[in-house]
């Protein structure tokens, strides 16, 4: 039996990328990329609730403790690990039960990469982003640094699936 040690490796290296450089991108307070949660997107299509929530959780607690955040990042994180099977369900045709791989360029394919991506990181965001204003005031710059951030984010990801790609499953 092979153990794959690529998802601790990428847990550890998402966070330390967050923390040490995309924490420090921000740019009139818009573009703030949430880039470590490539992991969550990346990890097995067949991986339990269970512990794909308590990855997802456990991931944006370790963020929340850095950031000095109030567990919005483990909440934003929860919801969108909680809608990931939906939204693979819905961009794969046929999702195998023994299927060990992850999401990746040829499965399902780029465009259904694409807009996995985009569905599930506008959840992320648009729930980090509501949470950390919790107010409706300013709700037009509240939803351009929704879409703002998360074409940064998605941009970062894409190019991270494509170098975890090559890199070999």
């Amino acid at each position: 039996m092979r153990i794959n040690l690529k998802y601790p490796f990428l847990f550890v290296l998402m966070i330390v990328l967050q923390i040490f450089i995309f924490n420090n991108i921000q740019l009139s307070g818009y573009i703030n990329p949430q880039v470590y949660i490539f992991f969550i997107l990346i990890l097995p299509v067949n991986i339990k609730g269970t512990v794909l929530l308590l990855l997802a959780f456990g991931m944006g607690l370790i963020i929340d403790a850095f950031t000095d955040a109030l567990a919005i990042h483990a909440l934003s994180s929860l919801f969108m690990a909680f809608f990931r099977p939906a939204v693979l369900r819905i961009f794969s045709d046929k999702i195998d039960p023994e299927d060990m791989s992850s999401p990746s360029y040829s499965n399902p394919g780029t465009v259904s990469l694409f807009f996995y991506c985009v569905i599930l990181v506008l959840i992320h965001h648009s729930t980090l982003f509501l949470l950390e204003l919790f107010r409706f005031t300013e709700l037009i710059q509240t939803l351009s640094r929704i879409l703002i951030s998360s074409g940064i984010t998605i941009f970062f990801i894409m190019i991270a699936f494509a170098f975890i790609g090559r890199s070999g499953d």
